[in-house]
């Protein structure tokens, strides 16, 4: 009986591509392949990027929208940070840093640009629209805090907001915003005019 072999060594066998398919076509298609796989993974949570961050950082989540009646009346909202907890009305515009952030809709990142450090209060404020240019004198008629940094291992009514930024940043640095409890000015630096 003769032996049998499935490509006998008379009939060789070359494996050549079609005309006009260059070789690197397979390995492109593979590329793009993962490269479509990598971005639905990423858009899916499944690749996260890495974000330094650069000073205080961290997410703004809204407590419901910004009501109809301030609407047409809001000038802006700011994440600010303070060195020192402000004592005066007057030392509000001693702030470290500010930033604006949207009024509403899903949570945000923010990133205050601030040197290493300790920060005291690190809070969000709603300012009304005026024709006059804030000042301490109008201060508590044109700003409101609505949402403020307390630590979470800190279980004292007003919660520590102390934020210490090293060379590598202050990230997680989260809050969330309500501008259904808005607090005046005149709440921190009382008597409250009437």
């Amino acid at each position: 009986m003769a032996e049998f072999t499935l490509f006998p060594a008379q009939t060789a066998v070359k494996l050549t591509l079609g005309p006009g398919a260059p070789m690197i076509a397979s390995m492109r298609s593979r590329l793009w392949r993962t490269a479509l796989c990598t971005a639905a993974l990423s858009c899916n949570g499944g690749l996260q990027p890495t974000t330094a961050c650069s000073g205080i950082c961290g997410t703004v989540t809204y407590e419901g929208s910004l009501p109809d009646s301030l609407k047409d009346s809001t000038a802006t909202v700011l994440v600010v940070a303070f060195a020192t907890f402000p004592q005066t009305a007057s030392d509000l515009f001693n702030f470290a840093a500010t930033t604006t952030v949207d009024t509403g809709g899903p949570p945000r990142r923010y990133v205050l640009q601030v040197p290493q450090g300790t920060y005291e209060w690190v809070l969000a404020v709603w300012e009304k629209k005026s024709r006059t240019p804030l000042s301490v004198q109008n201060a508590d008629s044109l700003l409101r805090e609505v949402g403020f940094y307390r630590n979470p291992a800190d279980a004292t009514p007003q919660g520590s907001g102390r934020v210490h930024v090293t060379g590598a940043g202050a990230d997680s640095i989260n809050f969330a915003i309500d501008f259904t409890n808005m607090h005046r000015i005149c709440d921190y630096f009382p008597p409250c005019p009437p």
